[in-house]
């Protein structure tokens, strides 16, 4: 590369703007005829799209997601001691309402000793919490969710379909 193929534009000169037609940029000085863009002062903001939604607002907005999934209800240790002694599955805690349904999923979480001694057949529970139940003398096994009976008969379905 020499020193006078360099393309400076430090030293290049300014495009004199309408003067006159015969100055190759005059009458319309490069802004076409017409239009919004060809008045004075024609500044949009960026993503100005005449008065439809910008598409940066169409669009959804896309970091992350929306998660349908139901989250799991929350039942405290300390909560058990509200339970009579002897088995505590998720239709009992139901039956209290500690738990909106017993086939809801649920966890049990440690949040205070446990003064009872409980046999707990539930679906899921933290570390902790297991502990509880074992230092108060009781058990814990871990049980599925129950499964929602089916209201309709074999027969009913087939009626219908």
């Amino acid at each position: 590369m020499k020193f006078n193929d360099l393309n400076v534009t430090k030293y290049s000169k300014k495009r004199r703007l309408g003067r006159g037609i015969a100055s190759g940029h005059g009458k319309t000085a490069g802004r076409g005829t017409k239009g919004q863009k060809a008045r004075a002062g024609s500044t949009k903001r960026p993503g100005f799209a005449g008065g439809q939604n910008p598409l940066m607002q169409q669009l959804p907005k896309l970091p992350g997601f929306t998660s349908y999934r139901v989250k799991a209800e929350v039942v405290s240790t300390d909560q058990l001691n509200s339970v009579s002694a002897g088995k505590v599955d998720a239709f009992k805690l139901a039956e209290l309402g500690l738990i909106s349904s017993p086939y809801v999923r649920f966890k049990l979480l440690y949040n205070g000793d446990i003064s009872k001694k409980l046999t707990v057949s539930i679906e899921s529970a933290s570390v902790k919490a297991v502990e509880a139940i074992e230092k108060a003398g009781g058990s814990f096994s871990k049980s599925p969710r129950p499964a929602r009976v089916s209201t309709k008969t074999d027969a009913t379905k087939k009626a219908n379909d």
